[in-house]
């Protein structure tokens, strides 16, 4: 495991070994000092039964991987959270900056949706607070734009807007770093 860098961003397809990675961060954040806390943003939202269950897992496992960390659920103002709960000795990590995204393009009320303009203000105000935070952050998200053009006009509009969004977000953290089959790949590395 790399040593801890004050922002990395974390990158792959589903079942990368993203989150993974970063609960091993949470772990070795909290076994450096008895004065550190961990705090996870988590985004997601059970939409359905099959959401629902894949949450309650992710919490029994994150329980017994990484014992202390505490949840906040916020699926639409991460900014604001990140800035709320982030201090010098709380490693935060935000898990998924993809579910966040469709959570602010593909609401259950089609009407709620964020427009181009407030979805690139959006990314802008995250990156802005990673890089204010005072303690260490960890952001998990889906790197899904390797694959074919995807058919339908709101399909590639969200592809696009994620793409913004990870370039955002790498620019913003010192590390990023690309799991693939639960393999590191440093991209970046600038402490």
């Amino acid at each position: 495991m790399a040593d801890l860098v004050r922002s990395e961003f974390i990158l792959g397809g589903q079942r990368s070994g993203k989150s993974r990675r970063a609960e091993a961060l949470a772990c070795q954040w909290l076994e450096r000092s008895p004065d550190h806390r961990a705090v996870l943003i988590a985004t997601g939202q059970a939409w359905d039964i099959e959401m629902r269950e894949r949450i309650a897992r992710h919490q029994r496992d994150r329980a017994e991987r990484v014992p202390g960390m505490t949840t906040v659920e916020e699926p639409l103002a991460l900014a604001e959270a990140l800035r709320r709960v982030s201090e010098a000795k709380t490693l935060v990590v935000v898990d998924c900056l993809t579910l966040w995204m469709t959570n602010l393009l593909m609401p259950t009320d089609a009407a709620k949706a964020l427009d181009e303009t407030a979805v690139i203000a959006a990314g802008h105000a995250l990156c802005e607070a990673i890089t204010a935070a005072p303690g260490a952050v960890v952001l998990v998200g889906n790197e899904i734009g390797l694959g074919v053009i995807p058919l339908g006009r709101e399909v590639r509009q969200f592809v696009d807007a994620l793409g913004r969004l990870n370039q955002s977000v790498a620019a913003a953290c010192e590390r990023v770093t690309l799991m693939a089959a639960g393999l590191p790949l440093t991209l970046k590395d600038q402490p």
